[in-house]
């Protein structure tokens, strides 16, 4: 039978070197190397998307690899494909690192420079390795293999624009269909999830931060049970400890929230800095708010630049969200995705504050009516963004809220 081996190397003269080894090894199908850990990561939720079968038995991660460090990058593959083995190659083979890299997942160490002795032993042991938790699946176990929950991000492309209006009317109408939602408010310096929802709350995402390891029971402290049952992680309501959390604390978080809910989506505000920067990394889908003005467009625009320059998200992997759309404007969302380079939202929010004025006041966006043209754009934007059952669905597994009026597209036209 024969390995087959996916190297993640983002050092060329490394990539070389690792590709030749790899195509010396006995009965092993190299794939070539992928550059950065974006790469890799969607590479190996397609395949699983696929079958468990797809996927390659070994993952070589290079200490080099960015944007997201190693170590990171090895607990990553190891929550979502715990079927595939890993192994770091690193020229550090400390045991301290040896120890490190052993609790974030890795199935083994190759020392540089590489040998051909060292580095088959490693593969072939990481290989047998997933070959027994395949064998075990096989069997009927049911153990997690996939990417996991839904995780969409919503980011403003500058302040004001209705980044939060967004994040949590598509997270009730995902609650609303019957999926078990988390909202997690990244805009960690002036946070308004916990305003908006009518919450008072004394945990917040802080209390993740000197957390090294993740696990439910810590999670579910930190989390705050709304009435609507969605989940709720909320920033700091001291803004300044908004610093406290890190692109680690972000990831570790993320991928905790994806294995728990179905879908979890995250306000990460207008303000860009490691911490949100780590989910739109993470997120299966990107959202960019923007309103149809000149100033607002330009700032979308920079956004998507930055993003591409950070390695965090290409233009056309975004989709860009038109909220206060009216008719007669010059600027329609045609014009935005052209200058932009971005897919932009087939469903535009119209502009109509007084619809929203009421709910907004009294902190209860929960309690928005069916009736409101605003809520019917975002459920109905859901809906196209795939974060709602059908209400056949819904109803079948006895988990559906109602407000069905509101829903457009899959969910029907109303009562």
């Amino acid at each position: 039978m024969s390995t087959r081996i996916l190297p993640a190397v983002g050092d060329p003269d490394a990539a070389r070197s690792i590709t030749t080894l790899l195509s010396q090894l006995p009965d092993a199908e190299p794939a070539g190397p992928l550059g950065d850990s974006t790469s890799l990561l969607d590479t190996l939720a397609g395949l699983a998307a696929e079958s468990l079968d797809e996927l390659p038995e070994v993952v070589l991660v290079h200490e080099r690899i960015g944007p997201v460090p190693a170590l990171e990058l090895i607990r990553e593959v190891a929550l979502r494909f715990p079927a595939v083995g890993v192994v770091l190659v690193t020229a550090d083979a400390s045991p301290g690192l040896y120890s490190a890299a052993m609790d974030s997942g890795a199935r083994g160490l190759v020392g540089l420079p590489l040998s051909y002795e060292e580095l088959a032993q490693r593969v072939q042991a990481a290989a047998g390795w997933s070959v027994g938790v395949r064998r075990h699946l096989g069997q009927g176990a049911e153990v997690f293999t996939g990417p996991g929950g839904t995780v969409v991000t919503v980011s403003g492309a500058k302040g004001g624009v209705g980044t939060t209006v967004v994040a949590v009317q598509l997270a009730l109408a995902a609650n609303a269909s019957g999926h078990s939602v988390a909202l997690v408010d990244l805009d960690l310096q002036s946070g308004d999830v916990a305003s908006y929802l009518d919450v008072q709350f004394r945990r917040s995402i802080v209390d993740l931060s000197t957390i090294q390891d993740i696990s439910p029971r810590v999670l579910q402290d930190a989390l705050f049970e709304h009435d609507t049952g969605m989940a709720l992680l909320l920033a700091p309501g001291d803004g300044e400890r908004g610093e406290e959390v890190s692109d680690r604390v972000v990831r570790q978080t993320v991928s905790a929230l994806r294995h728990r809910f179905e879908v979890v989506v995250v306000d990460c505000g207008t303000h860009m800095n490691s911490a949100n920067a780590a989910a739109i990394e993470m997120a299966d889908r990107t959202l960019l708010v923007t309103t149809p003005d000149v100033v607002t467009v330009r700032a979308a625009k920079r956004m998507v630049r930055l993003w591409n320059r950070l390695q965090i998200r290409k233009a056309e992997e975004t989709v860009t969200v038109v909220n206060r759309h009216t008719r007669n404007t010059e600027i329609q969302p045609p014009l935005i995705e052209k200058i932009t380079a971005t897919k932009v939202a087939r469903i535009a929010v119209p502009a109509n504050f007084k619809e929203l004025h009421g709910a907004v006041d009294a902190g209860r966006m929960q309690d928005l009516e069916a009736k409101s043209m605003v809520k019917q754009a975002l459920w109905s934007l859901a809906g196209d963004l795939g974060l709602v059952r059908s209400t056949e669905a819904a109803e079948k597994q006895g988990r559906f809220k109602g407000d069905r009026g509101a829903v457009g597209g899959r969910w029907g036209r109303g009562r």
